[in-house]
């Protein structure tokens, strides 16, 4: 049902009552009261003005897939970026020096693009391949797998900001990236609004290889001497997350989710010995990565088994919410869960993970509504 405005709007359609359950990867959500779908930079600018005209809060959904909305929806505007959405095929590539440019519009599936850039023998994001999402949604969360980042290629941002209604362009070192943070989802939350994204890529990289399931996954070949392309990287990649269920595939139930739903904690080195003890093991069998000074980062999903929560776990047999049974760290819809009991299952797993261990994990899918 189209809204009846009071104010003139010359590009968009305002559609009122939306389910935002089938915009995303989890398959769960309540309405959105007022809904837009966005296709050009000046469609995105009239949607701002028609919202605070409407004294309406705003919220902007790209892929969906890093996202869990409530059962209740969303008593605002939800802006839809299909900027560029289509194809590849417009993507043209910028020579400067011994780098090439990607002017990549927002609304561009990110899988589409990897896969793109693959393709013509480049390195630099082979490992981000199968990530659900657009490409305006990769420098929020500054997604990353398999030892890459997308803020590695990122050269700059532009976005509409919402403070004075002009587009900027922001660079790189302006954004704030660390680990799967930005000034867009930190110090800058819900100021901005990405509309295209800058790549650029060093086209004398060798494409990475740090991973250790890549790495045996290419061992003989790269013992033979052929070490593998970008696109050769690409293709393992989303095998490797199928076969964990991070890759979403039609008909699949185990696919329902948020991605990774938890985010690797950064702790004290201390930490160690304090789960040492509450498991009784030596410390140096814990796994962990550097993390700066006196800091370490542990792997969620480990952390999610050690304190009870296998592959396939569920709260009941009956329950609609669970473990995927290929990945630890994804919540999944099994049917018809709500946005409900996957809080439920959350909250039982933070709870359990802080009292056995002492840490507060935290939930990397935005949640919206509530």
């Amino acid at each position: 049902m189209l809204y009846s405005l009071p104010v003139p709007l010359a590009s968009i359609s305002v559609q009122q009552h939306v389910p935002l359950a089938p915009y995303t990867t989890f398959g769960i959500g309540g309405p959105a009261r007022f809904f837009c779908s966005i296709t050009s930079e000046d469609q995105l600018l009239e949607a701002v003005r028609f919202a605070r005209h409407q004294q309406l809060e705003l919220f902007t959904l790209g892929g969906g897939s890093n996202l869990l909305v409530s059962d209740s929806g969303f008593n605002g505007l939800v802006l839809r970026i299909a900027i560029g959405s289509v194809e590849t095929a417009s993507l043209t590539p910028v020579p400067s020096g011994s780098h090439i440019d990607f002017h990549v519009p927002a609304g561009m599936d990110w899988n589409d693009f990897v896969e793109h850039i693959c393709q013509q023998g480049i390195s630099g994001i082979e490992c981000l391949a199968g990530i659900p999402g657009s490409v305006g949604g990769t420098p929020v969360q500054n997604v990353g797998a398999y030892g890459q980042e997308v803020a590695q290629t990122i050269h700059a941002v532009r976005a509409l900001d919402l403070e004075t209604l002009a587009f900027v362009t922001l660079p790189r070192a302006a954004c704030g990236f660390s680990y799967r943070h930005s000034i867009f989802n930190s110090t800058h939350r819900n100021r901005y609004i990405v509309t295209q994204v800058t790549f650029r890529f060093n086209q004398n990289a060798a494409p990475h290889l740090a991973y250790a399931d890549l790495i045996r996954h290419f061992a003989t070949q790269i013992a033979a001497g052929h070490p593998p392309a970008p696109i050769d990287i690409y293709h393992a990649v989303r095998e490797i997350r199928h076969s964990k269920g991070m890759l979403l595939v039609p008909g699949e139930q185990h696919c329902r989710s948020a991605g990774s739903f938890f985010k690797n904690p950064v702790v004290p080195a201390s930490a160690l010995d304090h789960i040492a003890a509450a498991l009784s093991i030596d410390p140096a069998a814990i796994p962990h990565w550097p993390a700066g000074h006196e800091s370490i980062k542990l792997p969620a999903a480990w952390l999610l088994e050690h304190a009870g929560f296998p592959k396939g776990f569920t709260l009941q047999p009956d329950s609609q919410a669970g473990i995927s049974s290929r990945h630890t760290l994804a919540l999944i819809n099994r049917g018809h869960a709500t946005a409900a009991d996957i809080v439920h299952l959350r909250d039982h797993i933070l709870a359990a993970v802080q009292q056995r261990f002492g840490i507060t994990l935290q939930q990397e899918p935005v949640q919206l509504g509530s």
